[in-house]
Formats: C-alpha cells, sequence, structure tokens
C-alpha cells in the first residue's frame, strides 16, 4: 500500500471504468491523486501497475471525519481482501489524523460495499449507522438518473484501528 502519485491519476481512471464505479473525468483523478494523496491509497502488482485504490478525504467541516469516495479493485485480484486490506490502512493514516469517524455513501444494492464496511465497522468495535442522504431527485436526470445513496457512518474509532 502507498500513497498515489500525480501520474496514478489515469490508472485510477481506467480502474474505476473498468470496476463499473461512477467514473468521474480523467482530470478529477489527477487532481484526486495530488490534493488528497495523504488520505488516499494505492496498491500495485509487482509490475508496479495499480490494481486497487481508495480514495478519501478528512471533511472540512467536520474534521473527525474522513469520507471515502471511491474503494476500486482489479477483477484479476478480487477475492484476496484487497478492499479491505486498503481501508484498514486509511484508517491507520486516519486514526494518526485524529479522525474518529468514517463515513462513505453506498447504494441500496450494493453488497460488497455493505460487507466491506459492515465487516470494518465489526472489526474496531463499531455499529455502522445508515441513513437517507442523497435521492434520486439529488442528481440530474439528464445524465441517465442516479440511485438513491445511503450514508454509512462508522465510529467513533479508537487508535489503533483493527489489521487484517
Amino acid at each position: 500500500m502507498e500513497t498515489p502519485r500525480l501520474e496514478d491519476g489515469k490508472a485510477l481512471w481506467a480502474l474505476a471504468a473498468s470496476c463499473g464505479l461512477d467514473v468521474n473525468s480523467p482530470y478529477a483523478y489527477t487532481l484526486w491523486c495530488r490534493d488528497f494523496s495523504e488520505t488516499s491509497v494505492v496498491s500495485r502488482d509487482q509490475t508496479g501497475e495499480v490494481r486497487g485504490f481508495v480514495t478519501g478525504y478528512v471533511r472540512p467541516r467536520a474534521a473527525d471525519t474522513y469520507f471515502l469516495w471511491q474503494v476500486g479493485v482489479d477483477q484479476h485480484v478480487r477475492g484476496h481482501r484487497l478492499a479491505r486490506r486498503m481501508l484498514d490502512h486509511v484508517g491507520r493514516i486516519c486514526a494518526s489524523l485524529g479522525v474518529r469517524y468514517v463515513e462513505a455513501t453506498v447504494t441500496p444494492d450494493n453488497t460488497a460495499s455493505r460487507a466491506l464496511f459492515a465487516s470494518f465497522a465489526r472489526d474496531n468495535g463499531c455499529d455502522p449507522q445508515w441513513s437517507a442522504l442523497f435521492e434520486r431527485e439529488h442528481f440530474p436526470t439528464e445524465s441517465g438518473g442516479h440511485e438513491r445513496e445511503e450514508l454509512v457512518r462508522i465510529g467513533p474509532l479508537s487508535a489503533p484501528l483493527a489489521s487484517s
């Protein structure tokens, strides 16, 4: 696990597309690797190719809360708990920054993400708290619409965070 570098932006963009994530512009991923690299992580294979990433940031108006933006894992390395290991790594970084809560949004049918956050919460002695956040009407219909997104909030976390 390591901090993403500026040149990783194009790999994050490509991986997000191949994973079926909501894909942002290539510019956004490159900017992410510059401005939010300290609270994000990439996982590389032995050749140096990015096989997974977690992007997130400490919320500007809630310095004790980390918002996880995206988790992407290459289909060739799924089933090896890479997403969880990356989340644990980010959790340790956040603990060092005084972060006590992790938040993310998840669509109702995303069982993989729900299981990821449930296991992270359980192993850190917390119950995930789910609530409505973004409804369909919050998204432009011109873009084809978007499923609603529920907020998961995990915490308070205590250092050291669980490591799998």
